[in-house]
């Protein structure tokens, strides 16, 4: 089991910050998500979330609120091409940046400023889909469970 802390980052223009994960390495390999990362062993879910905001994308945030959780199974592909199936719970958190300077590490190739209405036009992986939807900034996706994920 993996506990995650993900940031819906948004700017002071109100656009939401989604990286894209290189192919071949990740959970959702090749799609656009959320940034965000491991609760080391001491570290609080805040604490967690600062530092891996820094790390992977180079962004100080404030105004961290806690939103929901959500969790599933996922096959991973590690860094030297080996997969393992793991399951993940994930602790969302809306939070602002302090800049809009993005430096990425190696977990992502790509990232976008996105102005909410512009979310769907994006390729965003499963759990992004279902946090977003959540937060009414998508429609529920066709087909999707009708059931208290999305309230």
């Amino acid at each position: 089991m993996r506990v995650i802390v993900v940031g819906v980052v948004q700017n002071i223009t109100g656009e939401i910050l989604i990286c894209k994960m290189p192919l071949g390495r990740g959970v959702f390999p090749g799609q656009w998500g959320l940034p965000g990362g491991g609760i080391e062993l001491g570290e609080t879910a805040v604490a967690a979330l600062q530092r891996e905001l820094k790390e992977e994308v180079g962004l100080d945030v404030a105004n961290i609120q806690p939103l929901f959780f959500s969790d599933g199974t996922y096959q991973k592909i590690f860094p030297d091409s080996s997969q393992h199936e793991i399951y993940m719970v994930f602790l969302l958190f809306s939070c602002l940046a302090r800049g809009d300077a993005v430096t990425l590490n190696s977990e992502f190739e790509e990232y976008c400023w996105v102005n909410p209405v512009k979310l769907k036009d994006y390729d965003l992986n499963l759990e992004t889909v279902r946090t977003f939807a959540r937060l009414g900034l998508i429609p529920i996706p066709e087909g999707a469970p009708a059931d208290d994920d999305y309230d």
